[in-house]
């Protein structure tokens, strides 16, 4: 079967970082602490076949771990102890999503790669083992659906299943693999009503 891979990332942050584009002096790089995918089906009733989530032990440029910010903490529910006993490395996360993708596109909502990639392997000095070609933006999915460009300019990703008015367990905010879902949820019901055509997935550049 045809698949598409959705993700998300949660990365580092203090309250303002995202206003101050992480250039105060006491903002931490925005590196990855949680990764979630979704393994969404391009056919027959465009399956969700496999969910996907890691957290990541989150590195400065120094190779001393980061501290986890209550901040943080209240923001994703990821704290200290959820990374000390289920934390991997950088390099494992992005070879495990990488495996359960299959070789499959990414796609996230904006362009979460260069959180999860870009940032973050050249904060911890590792080559990306991902390309960039195997990512996407999934707005332009969405646009090609219909949803226009004002909302899509104010829906973000754990709010865009609940715009569509589409039927959902209960999702975190905030949480990688709860995002992913939203999106996943929605472009779901979109190529089974019609709106969006699965060729759409290959078409994008």
């Amino acid at each position: 079967m045809k698949i598409a891979i959705i993700f998300d990332c949660e990365f580092l942050c203090l309250e303002g970082s995202q206003h101050r584009f992480w250039c105060a002096a006491h903002d931490p790089d925005p590196v990855i602490a949680q990764i979630g995918a979704v393994k969404l089906g391009l056919e027959g009733d465009f399956p969700l076949l496999d969910t996907y989530k890691a957290y990541v032990r989150p590195i400065d440029r120094f190779g001393d771990r980061y501290a986890i910010a209550p901040f943080f903490t209240k923001l994703t529910g990821i704290t200290e102890g959820r990374i000390d006993a289920e934390g991997v490395t950088l390099q494992e996360a992005l070879a495990d999503v990488d495996s359960f993708s299959e070789g499959a596109r990414f796609w996230s909502w904006g362009k979460d790669e260069l959180n999860m990639v870009a940032i973050s392997c050249y904060v911890v000095g590792v080559r990306p083992p991902i390309p960039a070609y195997r990512f996407d933006n999934a707005v332009k999915l969405l646009i090609a659906a219909g949803m226009p460009v004002e909302d899509l300019a104010k829906t973000p990703s754990n709010k865009l299943a609940d715009y569509y008015g589409v039927e959902h367990p209960s999702l975190q905010g905030h949480d990688a693999l709860d995002d992913a879902l939203s999106i996943s949820y929605t472009l779901q019901y979109l190529m089974q009503t019609g709106r969006l055509r699965p060729e759409v997935f290959d078409r994008m550049r």
